[in-house]
């Protein structure tokens, strides 16, 4: 009972470091925003108003939708936009005009995560780093040259895993939330009256008398939430009970705490406005306290950077990118991952993000757009789990989602109205990675029916080629084709250019599936096709990593002998020629060619030892 309690309590800390980082930092800069905009005239009922707004928009949101809601749509264990994505297409496999629908919706939700990907961490450094204009002003000129030098020692490490440096997430974060809970409880102290702000009716009462203005702040309010996704996206790492106990028992209090206490200390000195989070503390703590921020805006931004690593991991295998490169930075997680192209795609980003926009405030004209679109379109998705994979009653499904449609669709259409004001930035990033998603998308369907038009099939060419069988020479071949019952062009080269066959033949096709995992139980399928050769089916699912001479090794048990000193493995290395008039517009045809041979190899991707690899390469117009 004892070491599963202390079980318990470890994942529970390792939830506050690594889910709710990017929402504890949101109180550096997001009732900042709301009483800095200039929209809302400052007076005490205004400024209880705004605090209940706060508190509910944390219920609604994210103890209601998230915790209670969201996180009951578990794909396997496995959560996040690419896991619900794969739950609603699978539930309505039956329609397959609204499940291309669904899976294009869901898509795009996942581009956006990237645009998210670069405006949150720029926004979460810089306001914890600008907290040194408030230790003096001196300190001004040093504010983004100090924010790109510690994103640019983020980003280096990245290479050398998580595993290190993760054990001490959790503590720093608590450590956080205690600090900003603190800070909250001394203020409030103060004027203790401002807990009345948990009433409903402040909220209510602030919009019923001020729905204009209430509308043009939610762009604002929506930044109390940044991260909301996070709780979902990490469910496979932590489970359900750890993630709402972290949420309950520390980070809703704690964040209730400090945004009240800003709001005391706002309705005693009005002109701390400018920065209520900072001017809260102590003169003598202020120093440490950047400093411990700035530790928190790492971390958050640290889990979010290994979360864009994971979700293109995922996407990879679903068929919408090609091929990347990718290092494993631990031997025993399978889940910690390092992708070059992904690393520094991101921090170029990020500090053009800086650079562009360069303070806090400005950036966060640029955030919630793309996070409340996310939300949306999370939303849309559940409707279709709820209905159509757990069919409940449609009258439940509406009342239940809808409710929080709503609100979901009050928040994004609010944050358009910054859409001039750097709105478009995130929105940008998410439709180039859209239209290079569904470029390859359709690309690799363009060229799979190209290489089908032409293809022989296998059960009679092999027929024919032993008729007048070619010399067989010892060992196993392992030729891999996109489609089973398909002659392999690999094939084709190595009999016209080498004239012989090996003793085993392995012709394999690898699928990947709308599914998070697919056990070692049902990997493998295979299918004899006489004179020693087998038609061999791999599975996996967007988060098994692909290992085939591990997996080929089942083969064993299935009638086929596999030695991996004498088996070979055969290639084709496909050059995309695009052409006019046939298939995607020029532009696309030309971009898909371009990603298909900067894909990295499949020999790396499929896990293949690099001495036994044979790329036989061919040109395929498309």
């Amino acid at each position: 009972m004892s070491a599963s309690r202390s079980s318990l309590a470890a994942l529970v800390i390792g939830a506050i470091g690594v889910v709710y980082g990017d929402i504890g930092t949101s109180v550096l800069y997001a009732l900042k925003e709301v009483f800095g905009s200039g929209h809302v005239e400052f007076t005490p009922v205004n400024v209880y108003g705004i605090l209940s707004i706060f508190f509910w928009t944390l219920t609604v949101i994210v103890s209601l939708k998230y915790v209670t809601l969201i996180l009951r749509a578990d794909n396997h264990g496995e959560g996040g936009l690419v896991a619900m994505l794969a739950l609603a297409s699978q539930s309505v496999k039956d329609r397959p005009q609204l499940r291309g629908v669904l899976l294009l919706v869901g898509i795009f939700g996942t581009c956006l995560f990237y645009g998210d990907g670069v405006i949150t961490p720029a926004i979460s450094v810089l306001s914890a780093v600008e907290g040194l204009e408030i230790v003096s002003p001196a300190f001004k000129k040093a504010v983004i040259p100090l924010t790109l030098i510690i994103l640019f020692a983020l980003f280096a490490v990245q290479k050398r895993g998580t595993a290190g440096i993760g054990k001490f997430f959790g503590p720093i974060t608590l450590l956080w939330f205690v600090s900003i809970g603190v800070l909250g409880v001394a203020q409030i102290a103060d004027n203790p009256a401002i807990l009345w702000a948990l009433s409903p009716h402040y909220a209510v009462g602030f919009i019923v008398q001020h729905p204009g203005t209430t509308f043009i702040i939610l762009g604002a309010v929506v930044l109390c939430v940044t991260g909301a996704e996070a709780l979902y996206a990490d469910l496979g790492h932590f489970g359900k009970k750890p993630v709402r106990l972290a949420w309950f028992s520390v980070v809703m209090p704690a964040l209730t705490l400090n945004y009240f206490g800003q709001g005391a200390l706002l309705l005693a000195q009005p002109a701390s406005v400018k920065n209520p989070f900072y001017l809260m503390a102590p003169d003598w703590a202020l120093l440490p306290l950047v400093v411990l921020a700035t530790m928190a805006t790492v971390i958050a931004s640290q889990a979010l950077i290994t979360g864009a690593f994971s979700v293109t991991k995922q996407v990879i295998q679903l068929g919408y990118l090609p091929r990347l490169q990718v290092q494993h930075t631990s031997v025993k997680e399978t889940g910690q991952i390092y992708m070059p192209f992904v690393n520094w795609g991101l921090f170029v980003a990020i500090v053009l993000a800086v650079l562009f926009f360069r303070s806090s405030s400005n950036l966060a004209a640029a955030y919630g757009i793309a996070v409340t679109l996310d939300m949306l379109i999370t939303t849309v998705l559940t409707f279709f789990v709820i209905r159509y994979g757990w069919k409940y009653p449609l009258w439940l499904c509406l009342v239940s989602t809808g409710f929080f449609f709503v609100v979901d669709l009050a928040f994004f259409t609010s944050n358009l109205l910054k859409l001039h004001d750097g709105g478009w930035f995130p929105l940008v990033i998410g439709g180039f990675i859209f239209i290079l998603m569904t470029t390859w998308k359709q690309g690799r369907s363009q060229l799979n029916a190209a290489m089908q038009q032409d293809a022989l099939d296998l059960p009679s060419f092999l027929d024919a080629v032993f008729i007048s069988p070619p010399v067989r020479v010892e060992g196993t071949a392992v030729f891999l084709t996109a489609e089973p019952g398909s002659v392999p062009n690999a094939l084709l080269h190595n009999l016209k250019h080498n004239k012989v066959l090996h003793h085993n033949n392995l012709f394999v096709t690898v699928r990947h599936h709308e599914v998070p995992w697919i056990g070692l139980d049902k990997r493998i399928e295979i299918q004899p096709l006489g004179h020693d050769c087998w038609q061999v089916m791999v599975h996996y699912g967007f988060k098994n990593d692909p290992d085939l001479p591990a997996a080929l090794e089942q083969v064993r048990n299935l009638g086929c002998t596999l030695d991996a000193m004498t088996t070979s493995y055969f290639l084709s290395r496909d050059i995309v020629i695009p052409t006019i008039g046939r298939g995607m517009s020029a532009w696309r045809e030309k971009l898909f060619a371009q990603m298909h041979h900067n894909a990295s190899a499949a020999a790396e991707f499929l896990n293949l030892p690099n001495n036994a690899v044979v790329e036989l390469g061919s040109k395929i117009e498309i």
